[in-house]
């Protein structure tokens, strides 16, 4: 995964394409404003394997992940044991 701090949007490529999520930093928050895949990654686990590398860099910084878009929130609720109690 790549952050382009300057653009605040984390990138992740798949094959030709780039899946992302727009993200805002606020202290020792992360809100996670928009993620997207082009139409013919979705449903294929693209998204989801970006969540899971902005989760790890959440861990490793030690920074609390708020979900404003629905699909980050509807990713983190199904799995529970990624978010920090």
């Amino acid at each position: 995964m790549r952050d382009d701090r300057e653009n605040q949007r984390f990138e992740l490529g798949q094959g030709d394409d780039v899946v992302f999520a727009q993200y805002r930093r606020l202290g020792d928050t992360l809100y996670i404003d928009h993620v997207e895949a082009p139409p013919h990654r979705r449903g294929t686990g693209a998204a989801g394997e970006l969540m899971t590398a902005i989760v790890a860099l959440a861990d490793r910084e030690s920074l609390t992940l708020v979900p404003i878009c629905g699909y980050a929130a509807a990713w983190l609720r199904r799995r529970p044991q990624m978010t920090k109690p």
